[in-house]
């Protein structure tokens, strides 16, 4: 079949880079009779070349920095940053793109941190894909907004395509829709507060009035995000009832139940049970149908926080792990975790999508509501001004496809089992819970490795906390590689976050050893001091 597609335009359209003006149709609306000045700083037909070179010349110098970038960090002290900033007189421009790149290559790319290397293992921060990054020239050139469809028109069908894919992969059902958002944070924050709105829509009074004795459950290693957006949305930190974990720190169904059980005596409303599919410090996977099943016997909304875990719904071989998630009523995604997405790529899936009705409000001036045919997403949405931020997916999808994003996710839960085995395995290292996805917490325990710190006074556990964080800073200081840290059952462990397909086995070994290496380096008095 021939293609009826237009080809793509791999050289610059007649003049551009020849100046104001080249080769203009006689057709086209005149130039601007705006200032020199302004004409050249703004992006139009007119100053196409511009965008080309300045463009050209800003990606060049990121792939010269991401080519010579010796580790994730340079280990930077924050103080020498922020003074290099104090220096820069914001007053007095450079008086070129050019200049003012270089300058910043300086200020942010000599000591950026950088996710693509093999040996970040901090945070939860992904490397990024080629075509992704590719789509973003787009995004940020052509500036869409996402709020209404006289100002983003295909994009906003794009968005909608991607929310109906997204979706299915989790089984929500035909009915379902979702929105895009910043992040994780956020899209927890929508979906407790669809949750609230629908409990109280018929009840008679000020909202304020009708928010007492709501709770919602959620494990004691939720996202601290649970706990904020309960304080945002008028219910209070103590609103949010702390479930206890099993031994895999999944959240128990039994202690789940009870806690329900004792707040309905207690004349309390429960309003939302929230599960995690794939917790911050261990990746556990709460139990999905449990949980929802005593959402429902509650009449509570069911959401799962998978802002991480959502990359599970591309896996070849783990897709299993989620069973439950078709249950919500609401879904968080975040592509820019474990869809290998720039941030911001994020989703609130909704399986009523007539839910979103809760939280939509209607301005003459923007989205009047007279036309309920009008695809404006601001309907659905926390934000108005909103990135066309799902373009980078569609890209991505588009150029490699889902399951291809699925075995790569799938590699680094492969990485992490193997790392497990080896802290296992490590002289001084001590695994704290089995591995699950991509994190794997242990401590450096200075009683399991000969060393500095065994030949004189065995250390107490709180110069264990202090020399497990040392042990961190300086990996961060020397540049070799990045961890994170955090506390387990009161004490300080070191995590290894694993979200690049690219690390290898010999990678991790380098990791723990350099963690050893300083360990046993670092004496008491440096440690205290």
């Amino acid at each position: 079949m021939t293609s009826t597609s237009p080809a793509v335009r791999r050289d610059p359209p007649s003049g551009i880079g020849a100046g104001p003006g080249a080769d203009r149709d006689p057709g086209a609306p005149p130039p601007s009779r705006a200032s020199p000045a302004v004409a050249r700083v703004l992006l139009s037909g007119d100053t196409a070349g511009d965008f080309l070179r300045d463009h050209g010349a800003a990606a060049l110098l990121a792939a010269e920095a991401l080519v010579r970038a010796p580790g994730p960090t340079t280990g930077p002290a924050a103080d020498d940053l922020e003074g290099r900033l104090d220096g820069v007189d914001l007053k007095v421009p450079l008086g070129s793109t050019e200049a003012a790149l270089e300058e910043a290559v300086a200020l942010y790319l000599d000591d950026a941190v950088y996710f693509h290397h093999p040996r970040y293992a901090a945070h939860l921060n992904c490397p990024v894909a080629v075509p992704a990054v590719a789509a973003e020239a787009w995004v940020s050139s052509i500036n869409s907004s996402m709020d209404t469809w006289d100002q983003s028109a295909g994009a906003t069908f794009i968005e909608r395509r991607l929310v109906d894919w997204a979706a299915s992969l989790a089984g929500l059902g035909a009915g379902a829709d979702g929105i895009f958002g910043s992040g994780g944070t956020q899209s927890n924050l929508q979906a407790l507060l669809m949750a609230r709105n629908r409990a109280v829509a018929a009840l008679p009074g000020p909202l304020p009035e009708r928010l007492g004795g709501l709770r919602v459950y959620a494990s004691q290693e939720s996202h601290f995000s649970i706990v904020r957006s309960a304080s945002q949305l008028g219910l209070g930190e103590e609103a949010v009832v702390g479930i206890p974990v099993d031994g895999d720190h999944r959240m128990d169904p039994v202690a789940l139940e009870r806690a329900i059980a004792r707040d309905l005596a207690q004349g309390l409303r429960p309003l939302a049970v929230v599960a995690t599919a794939g917790t911050t410090d261990f990746g556990a996977i709460d139990p999905l149908a449990a949980s929802a099943g005593a959402a429902r016997a509650a009449g509570a909304w069911f959401h799962v926080d998978a802002a991480y875990g959502c990359g599970l719904l591309a896996s070849p071989t783990r897709r299993h792990l989620l069973d439950g998630i078709e249950l919500a009523d609401s879904v968080t995604v975040d592509f820019h975790k474990s869809f290998f997405q720039p941030i911001g790529s994020s989703a609130l899936l909704v399986r009523d999508g007539a839910r979103f009705a809760h939280i939509t409000h209607h301005a003459d001036y923007l989205n009047p509501g007279r036309d309920p045919a009008s695809p404006n997403q601001v309907d659905k949405s926390l934000q108005t001004t909103r990135r066309f931020d799902a373009l980078k997916l569609w890209v991505t999808l588009r150029s490699v496809g889902h399951e291809a994003l699925g075995a790569m996710f799938d590699t680094t839960l492969d990485l992490a089992a193997d790392a497990g085995r080896q802290v296992a395995a490590c002289p001084g290292l001590a695994l704290a819970a089995p591995v699950h996805l991509g994190m794997v917490v242990f401590r450096y325990e200075p009683e399991l490795d000969p060393g500095p710190w065994a030949r004189g006074e065995a250390p107490g556990p709180a110069a264990v906390d202090e020399l497990n964080d040392a042990i961190r800073g300086a990996l961060y200081r020397s540049g070799e590689a990045m961890v994170a840290a955090t506390t387990v059952a009161g004490r300080r462990h070191l995590k290894l976050t694993l979200l690049n397909p690219r690390t290898t086995s010999a990678d991790v070994a380098g990791i723990l050893a350099g963690i050893v290496r300083h360990g046993r380096a670092l004496t008491p008095a440096e440690v205290t001091a």
